[in-house]
């Protein structure tokens, strides 16, 4: 071991469960950086510890040593209780985000061929008719919750849609997924809740086949079984809905709230994808996950990380990294960790950003007169350790006609 290595303090603790954290993350990163450095002790949950990684160099060693900083938790579960309301967050599932090594390259490979079906082209339509649904519900009245009546069915439909999930079953899904990324008392249950709804479907599925990734699951030459296949469905409805919804949300409140990217894509200088680049740098909607637990103690930036804790990287914190540069080289920068890097690199990465891109071009052409409805600070984020989440997102616009179908 390097003599000159230290172990990461364990004194105080940062919370990153309160309101006030939420309402200014970046102020807490800062902070956290001047403290402590790369490696940063941090509480996740009253009572839960991890170590937190700031520092982007530190985050892409990490990310890319899945030997050293494997993703598998069951060692270090062991002494978490059975009812700690992040655990549904964090601890072991059969999954590809939760699970090392040749189980790890199994899962990963049924996720791939699974989402690899999806043709692009297709899906840039399927989000356009969403999107125009969810329009036609509030543009007669002028205003509207961005992120509630827009950003969320858009995202929720265009999913169901590429699962092949009944409207119905989508809504349990959605539901249950975001209260477990709240990590609050209810994730537990809303944990339960959203397994017998993945089974529901895997159900529906075996009985009516279709063109859809459930079904491509379900056939897969990995043959996965009942438990298996719904954690995969964890991964891509867990993915896709919460991420993605809170992507679409935090890049409208960017457009809105920030001149030089309002400017620029009003004015035609700046694309919607780069303002999605923009927004992805400065407001990961995952701002603090890709969990590692070392299987023995291993020195980093000149500091021991012991065996068998939790170590978490913020993608926040690294994509604002000061040794990145300023904030203006970072616009349209595609160097941002949002789809997390290494062999655990999200492989939806690109059905992601035509998602995201569709669905804002279609409102913003629906709705080119769109603004905040509230002033930028009143606007209240979700607290909770692992996402960067609008409670809500008021606009107002001049009242327009339903758009054809």
């Amino acid at each position: 071991m390097n003599t000159h290595s230290t172990p990461v303090p364990s004194g105080r603790r940062y919370p990153m469960y309160t309101a006030e954290f939420a309402a200014d993350p970046h102020a807490a990163y800062q902070e956290m950086r001047e403290e402590h450095g790369a490696l940063v002790p941090v509480e996740p949950y009253p009572g839960f510890k991890a170590t937190l990684v700031v520092n982007h160099g530190t985050a892409v060693q990490i990310l890319n040593d899945p030997v050293s900083f494997p993703a598998d938790p069951r060692k270090w579960q062991r002494s978490v209780p059975a009812d700690c309301p992040i655990l549904p967050m964090v601890g072991y599932r059969a999954n590809a985000l939760r699970s090392a090594g040749s189980e790890h390259a199994r899962f990963r490979a049924s996720n791939v061929d699974a989402l690899a079906g999806v043709a692009l082209h297709r899906l840039e339509r399927v989000v356009q008719r969403r999107a125009r649904q969810a329009i036609n519900r509030f543009c007669e009245k002028g205003e509207a919750d961005f992120l509630n009546g827009f950003a969320k069915p858009v995202v929720l439909g265009t999913i169901s849609d590429l699962a092949g999930a009944t409207e119905e079953l989508a809504g349990r899904i959605g539901t249950s997924m975001a209260a477990v990324f709240e990590g609050g008392p209810d994730a537990g249950h809303a944990n339960h809740m959203l397994m017998a709804a993945l089974h529901d479907l895997i159900e529906l599925k075996r009985a009516r086949p279709g063109d859809d990734f459930v079904t491509r699951l379900i056939t897969h030459k990995t043959e996965l079984t009942d438990p298996e296949l719904a954690e995969q469905l964890v991964t891509l409805f867990g993915a896709g809905y919460e991420p993605l919804t809170n992507t679409i949300a935090n890049t409208t409140l960017r457009i809105q709230s920030s001149a030089h990217v309002m400017d620029g894509v009003f004015r035609g200088s700046l694309s919607v994808r780069e303002a999605l680049y923009e927004g992805l740098f400065n407001d990961p909607p995952m701002a603090n996950y890709c969990l590692s637990y070392p299987p023995q103690p291993v020195v980093i930036d000149h500091q021991v990380l012991l065996a068998d804790q939790m170590v978490m990287i913020s993608l926040a914190a690294c994509n604002n990294d000061p040794a990145l540069g300023s904030p203006e080289r970072r616009l349209g920068n595609r160097a941002h960790l949002a789809f997390s890097a290494g062999p655990h690199a999200c492989p939806a990465a690109d059905m992601s950003m035509v998602i995201a891109k569709a669905a804002l071009d279609e409102v913003l052409e629906a709705l080119p007169d769109m603004q905040l409805a509230v002033a930028p600070d009143q606007v209240r984020w979700r607290p909770g350790p692992f996402h960067r989440a609008l409670a809500s997102l008021p606009v107002s616009f001049a009242p327009t006609a339903p758009l054809p179908d």
